[in-house]
């Protein structure tokens, strides 16, 4: 099983926020749909966020997806970079299939390949350095980040970039007060996510604890030119039905995992909320939107 992945919960590759023990669990091939109907509706958001990086990664070579899933994201890579080979690299070998399948759609399928291995060990068996190396929310699955993003380095080319998705802004879905409950109530369940969260990363094999300072954990990994960007994905209300389902999927999984953690109240509310048959739910509301800020980091290897 993948050791880097997410299940989509809370942000599209989400829970990394929810998954604590049940993560190593998790049926990634069952997942993909899933995976990939988020993945695509956040493609605005790459998207943006890839033409950040193209406008100082130019023409490259090679670029790597570290812990690519079904390959939305290697795919637009591979439209936004039109001469590049990419190497989409997972743990998952059906999400990989799936990837692959995306790219002969795409018409890049003659310059598209697949690596199949645990992060960041599978790096090694990389044929060539990378120009560009990505990696979404991949890297806080590893016990040591610090050791992770070293490896990721040593794949790069020198001046070539690493880029990881890290961070950003809890996604919002609903108005503060919602007409009924106690209003804030994704408030209270981004600080639930946020101790789960912290007792996955201390359940991790070979966990280290490190300030999430990422510029300054690329700086020590040996990269310079280190900078930041966030990006934005907002749909606002009404949703199309996409966007609807993500909510209904990403509240559904909310309750289902960190239920037992919330208050009596929260939890009935949170309930109510993913009940088809309640009218207030987000099955019907018309107040529902999906409002998400990912930050990418990156730096360059010296040549």
């Amino acid at each position: 099983m993948a050791h880097h992945h997410h299940a989509p919960a809370h942000d599209e590759h989400r829970p990394e926020h929810t998954h604590g023990h049940d993560h190593e669990h998790l049926d990634w091939a069952e997942l993909a749909p899933l995976l990939e109907n988020q993945a695509e509706l956040f493609t605005p958001l790459y998207e943006h966020a890839l033409a950040w990086l193209a406008k100082e990664v130019t023409e490259p070579g090679l670029i790597v997806d570290a812990g690519s899933g079904p390959g939305v994201i290697s795919g637009l890579f591979a439209e936004t970079f039109p001469g590049a080979r990419i190497v989409a690299v997972d743990g998952s070998e059906p999400l990989l299939d799936r990837a692959r399948a995306r790219a002969e759609r795409l018409g890049a399928g003659d310059r598209f390949a697949t690596l199949t291995g645990d992060m960041p060990g599978v790096l090694a068996e990389l044929d060539y350095p990378a120009d560009l190396l990505w990696a979404s929310r991949s890297i806080h699955h590893l016990g040591d980040q610090g050791a992770a993003l070293a490896a990721c380095v040593e794949r790069l080319a020198p001046g070539g970039t690493l880029a990881v998705m890290e961070g950003g802004l809890p996604s919002r879905f609903l108005p503060r007060d919602i007409g009924f409950g106690r209003p804030g109530l994704q408030a209270r369940i981004d600080a639930v996510e946020e101790d789960r969260f912290s007792r996955m990363r201390e359940d991790l094999p070979g966990s280290v604890a490190q300030a999430e300072d990422w510029p300054a954990l690329l700086t020590a990994a040996g990269l310079h030119h280190t900078r930041s960007r966030t990006f934005l994905l907002d749909l606002p209300a009404p949703v199309p039905d996409r966007a609807r389902a993500y909510v209904v999927d990403s509240l559904t999984r909310t309750r289902d995992l960190l239920g037992e953690y919330l208050e009596a109240d929260d939890r009935a509310t949170l309930d109510r909320l993913v009940d088809p048959d309640d009218p207030a739910s987000v099955h019907h509301r018309p107040d529902v939107f999906v409002l998400a800020a990912h930050t990418v980091h990156s730096g360059v290897r010296p040549v």
